[in-house]
């Protein structure tokens, strides 16, 4: 069993920065791979950054490629997401999931994840 716990969303303007966090309970963060996601009012669950147990790959949503960089500290059982150049678009709830399993692959679907945190609210401003 796994826990997680968002952290760093906010308020910030159009251009800004956000550093999201997820700090995972259990001893086996490592050997799972890491996702965040997104949730507007009225849509679907979107998966915006994923990063595979051993860090070695990585996936990103179109949308933000070239502005998100996701990350892992297994020594912390953390996940990051470095949100720059932020768009009113990406106002959102964002959830960190985490997928069992040490695969190589990255799944975007959100069936594929074994457990979820509560979520954050990060809101853009224009």
């Amino acid at each position: 069993q796994v826990q997680l716990g968002e952290s760093g969303g906010g308020l910030v303007q159009a251009g800004g920065s956000l550093r999201l966090s997820c700090a995972a309970s259990g001893r086996t963060f490592s050997e799972y791979a890491m996702g965040w996601f997104r949730q507007a009012p009225g849509k679907e669950r979107v998966l915006v950054a994923a990063i595979t147990w051993n860090g070695d790959s990585t996936y990103y949503a179109d949308s933000v490629k070239g502005r998100f960089t996701i990350s892992r500290d297994n020594a912390k059982s953390t996940v990051y997401l470095q949100m720059n150049s932020l768009k009113p678009e990406d106002t959102a709830v964002y959830l960190c999931a985490a997928d069992r399993g040490r695969s190589p692959y990255i799944y975007t679907s959100p069936g594929a994840y074994d457990y979820w945190g509560q979520g954050t609210q990060v809101t853009v401003s224009s």
